[in-house]
């Protein structure tokens, strides 16, 4: 019994960590700012901002390597979707990933997805 309570425990507590909070919202307005205010908006710069979402947002179900799959979340290093395709992903949620849309904003869905292109 007690483990079973354990189970749900966890699994409830995965699921929540996967969903995005207000709270975090306001703090990536901070991160989207300072790299726009970046004196030359080069494909470095843009890693460095899709990597700090991702670890922010995705790492808990997708793993810093993304290959964790909790929650169901797929293994971002098999994965064969174009960049269009991730974008609508991040942005509308499939299965029990959540939406970003209200989360993030589309500069930040587009570097975050940009950013999964290079995991590998």
């Amino acid at each position: 019994m007690a483990r079973i309570l354990i189970a749900l425990l966890f699994i409830a507590v995965s699921m929540m960590a996967c969903a995005p909070s207000s709270d975090k919202a306001s703090g990536s307005d901070d991160t989207a700012s300072s790299a726009s205010s970046s004196t030359s908006p080069d494909a470095e710069s843009a890693s460095e901002e899709g990597k700090k979402l991702f670890t922010q947002y995705c790492a808990v179900c997708h793993g810093p390597d993304g290959k964790l799959g909790l929650n169901g979340a797929k293994d971002l290093t098999l994965s064969e979707l174009t960049l269009e395709e991730r974008i609508e992903q991040v942005t509308h949620g499939k299965n029990v990933m959540v939406p970003f849309e209200n989360v993030l904003t589309k500069e930040q869905i587009e570097e975050v997805s940009k950013f999964t292109m290079t995991i590998k």
